[in-house]
């Protein structure tokens, strides 16, 4: 089955890895077992520019996705490609969930990502801080922004409260 895989690259080379990728499926004859190899990237307005055009922009530069079944001969192909560094996961690659596919794919279409995804957060609740710098402390909600999914924690520290701003997988429910 194939699956969606980040490699890494050298900065500035993801074109002519691209192309070399696509040329040693050729010849080795693995369509079969690759799809598509991509460069995220999406249109993006630089406000500075006079124009104010429209450019294309790497969303990650120095990684390509690609889209393979990760079996040995398809794995060996791929690090063994020049300006190819590693995978995402080392020697076991690991693929991109679903939910992260979707996400990258609505970037580059331009398009928005919406979670429906029922958060369970309001101010005024108690949480407890699972990651970061205050892993163990516990803490009162003190305001949520959705659009970015950070909220600020109001924390005891030396006996004051001190707000602390974390990402929503930072706390526990």
């Amino acid at each position: 089955m194939k699956r969606w895989y980040v490699i890494q690259v050298f900065a500035g080379y993801e074109d002519m890895v691209k192309r070399d990728l696509e040329q040693k499926i050729k010849e080795t004859n693995s369509e079969d077992l690759f799809g598509q190899i991509l460069i995220p990237s999406a249109k993006m307005r630089h406000f500075f520019d006079a124009a104010d055009a429209l450019q294309n922009q790497q969303m990650f530069p120095g990684y390509l996705l690609v889209e393979m079944d990760a079996q040995t001969a398809a794995i060996r192909l791929i690090t063994k490609t020049n300006r190819v560094m590693r995978f995402l996961g080392g020697k076991d690659p690991v693929a991109l969930s679903q939910k992260e596919i979707d996400r990258i794919m609505n970037q580059m279409s331009g398009g928005f990502v919406v979670t429906s995804e029922e958060h369970g957060l309001e101010a005024g609740k108690d949480v407890e801080i699972k990651d970061g710098p205050f892993i163990g402390f516990s803490g009162v909600i003190d305001s949520i922004d959705e659009q970015s999914q950070r909220l600020v924690v109001m924390v005891s520290i030396f006996g004051r409260m001190t707000p602390v701003e974390l990402r929503f997988d930072q706390i526990k429910r």
